[in-house]
């Protein structure tokens, strides 16, 4: 989301142009006086000595003056950001812990456990894999930990669980590299340091040998914002032996890979980032041919491909341990000692084969080839359009393998190693489904779960529908999450009751023919108690008489307005072909087929908005203002602490917006990064917004919270209560430190596994993630913390995010699949701000989207509030045109060419009075004005401008009485 590279120090210099040319102005008119007047222009030692003097006071005052509007204009926002932090209390630190513990202890997923060789017998352990000593804690950019706090690393968990670990072994890792490389900002270093096999001294294999008989074999995959990670690695550089990653102050520059060996590349071509590395597999073949018990540790946010541990009957369990913040890895020592029972599962499908998946041709890097005339500049240079094809349509995830497989179009077994929601236990349990009720649009029933095994464990109830499908009808999975739930710990013989209950337009599918609209069509649906996505437990059918059309006289239970077709302009218009279920798949091949057409077609070209068309003019035609110009600058006395927790459509409302002026609205939302403005004539005081997902995190004073487990470890609990215990947390520590806005939780879909920031996002699946993000934001919300959920929309990878990146998909698949988990966050959660994406949905940017803005998530979903831009640093982000849209705010601390401008024009001050209640009405409801009108606070900076100010005053005074001292002297002399 932020960096700092040399485009922002320009733009910054640009800001301040007309104040520094004044400064050297200054400085030179001084230094040509003191030259100029010289014994031979003036001969009067007392009157030359006076001019000097003089000259340099008021030099030195015009330099004050110049440097004050600096620091109170184009510097203001940005120094504000760097004081006002607080401090968390030593009770929140302490819970906040605790948290992070509790959300790994469930969120860790046992995924093979052959011969119950879990729980350890043994507590010496020989911890193999460079990953043990540099894990995963998180990722990078907006989500990594704050260096404020200590981390429990992996083996400091497994200590305090108990065990013994072989010292040797972590020695070696330690020595062989002490730091993981890094994927930046800039760039990405994709290096997996691993020893390679016959590195290890056979002294060193014995003696391991004869310190334990349990091995433990650590993976790790990082990922991080601003790249995704590779799935050619033959397509990233590899360096040469003794060859350095060329560096930047953000990180590394470019793409880089150091292999391991000078023998070998450890990927070949057509191998991945999450396949095994060949030094990884030398690895995993020593390790299996000298012990016996071998566990694999795999930590990562992105689904690894595991098909090699079933080739090895050594490796006789697998866990995965997702990223798990400051202190989860505590749980990992917990849950191979046995005192915790794993109770996970995936939030993603594991393949064996991921050239099985429909996306695999289509995700990573694709230009257009005739689109330079309307190229940008943009973060770190100019960038012209890019494009992804979202050719899966609704088929994503395990949507597609189960729907696949039912087919007979895939052979399931060979592809997925693991389904969507699959999760082994060191008990067993019993799930028995009661009758449904199926009355007054609703679905109802229980779900009796009893732990027939012989250890206290949870486990998650899944709630499955598959509906009734015609050929080449409108497109349907046979599988689909419609509800969750987890049970509280069940003793050994325990049963426990989960009630289910959702409703019957929650298994309407999105017809986009027509006009489109959610249709419920009659049949048989099938509902199941599930153990996974694949495996059914139970199942009852409920019949669905005649087909329900959701529109504007019957809109779905939990719509404010009928949804219709808003994205037509977004499937590419006959260029991309989407995959059908129709006769069985059968245009799989087609319709999955790498890209062969790499030009925007003219339709889109001559259409698109970018910074070198674009103008007010040319599309004040397609808004809905008025040529009247609204009232600004009233004096009525209305405060901003009156409007808390009045309706966003109370009459007060036009009063307070009366009263701002054209400068105070253009700033309010010009300068909307990571915190917003104070405006002293309406009381409103500025207020802090900072960096998530899975920590608060200051970017300017580096204060942060403590961190917890990535958003991919919340969702693997699948426990509603673990996730709004987050949230809750985030409220008491947005508090303490002074916040009143997170830039979080993160929506996302994971598409593909290869997505950069899957560690942030929660699934695959919409319901999933929606549902526990809701949570989240529902929990922060009563600590008057406003969560902006993010990146609205569609914005699911990383690679060209910030090149004009035209993603294509068809309205169903957007509806039902990239927008399903923020409308669960707007509705269940009650968001009140949402933060769009660099992206553009087909061909228009997500921020300045009417259709997604104004029309879905306002109208539709009844959101009130702002939205924010991702951060504004790129040219094609027209902050007009994203007012005139529906988005409401720039992430930008200085006046950038996003700025809001033809503040002259009534239709744009128009924009901007909408765009300022929006926002006001987020700000205002945190808990800053819960008690009345507060106090406004003085920036550190401006009390040391202050002091320095008096101080440089009295120098000047001194300086003055001195010059005119010695005058007289000199001139009686």
């Amino acid at each position: 989301m932020f960096s700092i590279n040399m485009e922002d120090v320009y733009k910054m210099l640009e800001t301040m142009r007309g104040q520094l040319i004044a400064l050297g102005v200054i400085l030179a008119l001084a230094i040509i006086i003191t030259v100029a007047v010289n014994k031979k222009t003036i001969k009067n030692t007392a009157a030359r000595k006076l001019i000097h003097s003089q000259s340099w006071i008021i030099a030195a005052v015009g330099v004050i003056l110049s440097v004050s509007m600096i620091l109170f204009e184009p510097l203001y926002s940005t120094l504000n950001l760097m004081s006002g932090s607080g401090n968390l209390t030593q009770p929140t630190i302490k819970a906040a812990k605790q948290l992070a513990e509790n959300i790994e202890d469930e969120g860790i997923v046992l995924l093979k456990n052959e011969n119950n060789s879990l729980p350890l017998k043994s507590h010496k352990l020989n911890v193999f894999g460079w990953a043990s000593t540099n894990p995963i804690y998180g990722g990078s950019g907006s989500g990594s930990m704050n260096d404020s706090y200590p981390t429990v690393s992996l083996l400091e968990g497994l200590k305090n669980a108990g065990f013994e670990t072989n010292t040797v072994l972590s020695d070696f890792y330690t020595k062989y590299r002490a730091d993981r490389p890094t994927a930046g900002m800039t760039g990405a270093d994709w290096s997996l340091p691993e020893p390679t096999a016959d590195s290890y001294a056979d002294s060193m294999i014995t003696d391991a040998q004869e310190f334990s008989d349990e091995a433990l074999l650590v993976l790790g995959r990082p990922g991080g914002e601003g790249n995704d990670l590779p799935h050619d690695m033959s397509a990233v550089k590899t360096l040469k032996p003794g060859e350095k990653m060329e560096m930047s102050p953000m990180g590394p520059i470019g793409a880089n890979y150091q292999n391991n060996s000078k023998d070998y590349n450890d990927f070949e071509k057509g191998k991945g980032y999450l396949d095994l590395s060949q030094t990884e597999e030398n690895l995993v073949k020593l390790v299996t041919s000298k012990f016996n018990k071998v566990t694999v540790v795999y930590n990562g946010a992105n689904t690894l491909n595991l098909g090699f541990v079933d080739e090895y009957p050594q490796i006789q369990s697998v866990l995965w341990t997702p990223p798990a913040g400051q202190t989860g890895f505590n749980s990992l020592g917990k849950v191979l000692s046995g005192s915790v029972n794993p109770s996970g599962k995936t939030t993603d499908t594991f393949l064996k084969d991921f050239s099985k998946a429909p996306w695999f041709n289509n995700i990573g890097a694709f230009s257009y080839t005739n689109t330079d005339d309307l190229a940008v500049e943009s973060l770190g240079g100019e960038v012209t359009s890019t494009f992804v094809n979202y050719v899966e349509g609704i088929y994503v995830g395990y949507r597609f393998f189960e729907t696949a497989a039912a087919e007979g179009a895939l052979d399931y077994n060979s592809t997925v190693q693991y389904p969507f929601g699959y999760g082994l236990s060191y008990t067993t349990f019993n799930q028995k489904m009661g009758e449904v009720n199926y009355s007054n649009g609703s679905i109802s029933f229980d779900v009796t779960v009893t732990n027939t095994g012989s250890v206290a464990g949870k486990t998650p109830v899944q709630i499955y529908y598959n509906p009734p499908y015609a050929n080449g009808g409108i497109e349907k999975s046979v599988a689909n999450l419609v509800a969750f739930a987890k049970t509280k710990e069940l003793k050994p013989g325990e049963s426990g009751i989960v009630p289910i209950t959702f409703n019957e337009s929650d298994m309407a599918s999105y017809d986009q023919s027509g006009e489109g609209a959610y249709k419920l069509e009659a049949g048989d649906y099938e509902i199941s108690v599930n153990e996974n996505s694949h495996v059914k437990i139970a199942s009852q059918s409920v019949n669905v008489s005649s087909t329900i059309t959701y529109d504007e006289s019957n809109p779905r239970q939990t719509d404010k307005q009928a949804a219709h077709n808003e994205f037509a302009e977004a499937d590419g218009d006959g260029t991309v072909t989407y995959l059908s279920r129709a006769n069985s798949f059968a245009n799989y091949a087609e319709s999955t087929a790498a890209p062969t057409n790499f030009e925007l077609p003219e339709k889109y070209k001559s259409e698109m908005i970018a910074q070198k068309n674009y103008s007010d003019d040319k599309y004040f035609s397609k808004t809905e203002y008025t040529g009247e110009m609204p009232t600004t600058g009233a004096k009525n006395g209305v405060q901003l602490y009156q409007l808390y927790g009045k309706d966003y459509d109370d009459k007060l409302w036009d009063k307070l917006l009366d009263g701002l002026t054209v400068d105070q609205m253009r700033d309010l939302i010009s300068l909307a990064g990571f915190n917003t403005i104070a405006i002293d004539s309406i009381g409103k005081v500025r207020q802090s917004d900072i960096d998530g997902p899975a920590a608060l995190n200051n970017n300017f004073t580096k204060q942060g919270s403590i961190g917890f487990p990535a958003s991919v470890t919340v969702a693997n609990t699948w426990n509603k209560d673990l996730a709004t215990q987050y949230g809750d947390l985030i409220g008491t520590m947005a508090v303490e430190m002074h916040v009143t806005g997170w830039y979080a939780p993160g929506l996302n879909t994971h598409r593909s596994p290869y997505g950069g920031r899957n560690f942030e996002y929660f699934s695959e699946d919409g319901l999933l993630g929606g549902t526990m993000a809701a949570a989240q934001v529902a929990a922060a919300k009563k600590h008057g913390i406003y969560s902006f959920m993010k990146h609205f929309a569609l914005n699911d990878q990383e690679t060209n995010r910030n090149n004009l990146l035209h993603t294509w998909s068809n309205e169903q698949a957007i509806r039902e699949i990239y927008l399903k988990p923020f409308e669960y966050g707007v509705k269940d959660g009650g968001a009140t701000a949402m933060m769009s994406s660099f992206n553009f949905i087909g061909n228009d940017w997500s921020g300045s989207t009417a259709p997604l803005l104004r029309t879905v998530l306002r109208g539709e979903w009844g959101f009130r509030g702002m939205v924010e831009t991702d951060y504004a640093g790129v040219a094609f982000m027209i902050g007009n045109r994203a007012i005139l849209n529906g988005n409401d705010a720039m992430l930008a601390t200085m006046a950038t060419y996003n700025m809001v401008t033809n503040t002259d024009n009534p239709k744009i001050v128009q924009a901007m009075r909408e765009a300022s209640h929006n926002i006001l009405y987020t700000t205002v409801n945190s808990w800053v004005y819960k008690d009345g009108a507060p106090k406004a606070e003085i920036a550190a900076w401006q009390w040391i401008y202050w002091a320095v100010i008096v101080v440089a005053t009295v120098l000047l005074i001194g300086a003055e009485w001195l010059a005119i001292v010695r005058f007289m002297k000199r001139r009686k002399a």
